[in-house]
């Protein structure tokens, strides 16, 4: 996704919640510093073009979901999905995070040659800092939800599960399969809700792009807002 059409949707999400743009461009600009004498990993090399691509979310249906998840020719997972299909026996291709959980498991995955697209926002710059130094930084995709820069990539996406369907959907995934995807989701925070909410409009406005009908939106359209900007 080129950045001019993401960057409406971004000033929308900005304003929606009190972001200050400089806290991302700062944090990007960071995590391109902490990577920037190393050779991280190309995204193309993951070989998603013409392929069925699950994206993991960590909701609660993600265990009874992990079988969809392994019929598929790729798996992306959001943060915690990752461990809970490793604990199921189904391997990522995959993993997609901003560092707010389990910074660990990223270093694991790269450190097994496993990429990992490490997020970097205005409110996670202590992680970046203490966590990208100790990762395999060969196989670390720097991202950013601000204009991208020679090091930094911006795929289009907010939440981890989101952004990981935009980067599936970047490196050409012929049909994108959502498990463990739960809107409603009663046992998360009022600001992880709305964040949710955001992530619903988000893939409804991907799949409006892709001329596709994702499955996890499937009775919940005619709720659905478009973003501002993608009319």
């Amino acid at each position: 996704m080129e950045f001019q059409t993401w960057k409406p949707v971004y000033d929308g999400l900005l304003a929606a919640f009190g972001y200050p743009r400089e806290g991302d461009e700062q944090a990007r600009d960071r995590l391109g510093e902490l990577v920037d004498d190393a050779s991280t990993y190309s995204p193309p090399e993951l070989d998603l073009d013409g392929k069925t691509v699950a994206v993991a979310g960590a909701g609660p249906s993600l265990e009874y979901d992990a079988d969809r998840a392994a019929d598929a020719d790729a798996v992306l997972a959001a943060s915690t999905a990752a461990d809970r299909l490793a604990d199921s026996g189904v391997t990522v291709d995959a993993m997609v995070t901003d560092l707010d959980k389990n910074p660990g498991t990223g270093r694991a995955l790269t450190v097994s040659e496993t990429p990992v697209f490490v997020h970097a926002h205005g409110d996670n710059i202590p992680a970046v800092e203490a966590q990208v130094p100790t990762y395999n930084q060969a196989y670390v995709v720097p991202t950013t939800q601000a204009a991208p820069t020679e090091r930094v990539h911006n795929f289009g996406g907010f939440t981890d599960g989101d952004r990981a369907a935009f980067t599936a959907d970047h490196l050409g995934a012929a049909e994108i399969r959502f498990v463990g995807w739960d809107f409603d989701d009663p046992d998360v925070t009022a600001e992880k809700r709305e964040k949710l909410r955001w992530a619903e409009r988000l893939l409804y406005w991907l799949e409006t792009r892709r001329e596709e009908r994702f499955t996890v939106l499937n009775g919940r359209r005619d709720g659905i807002e478009p973003p501002a900007g993608t009319e």
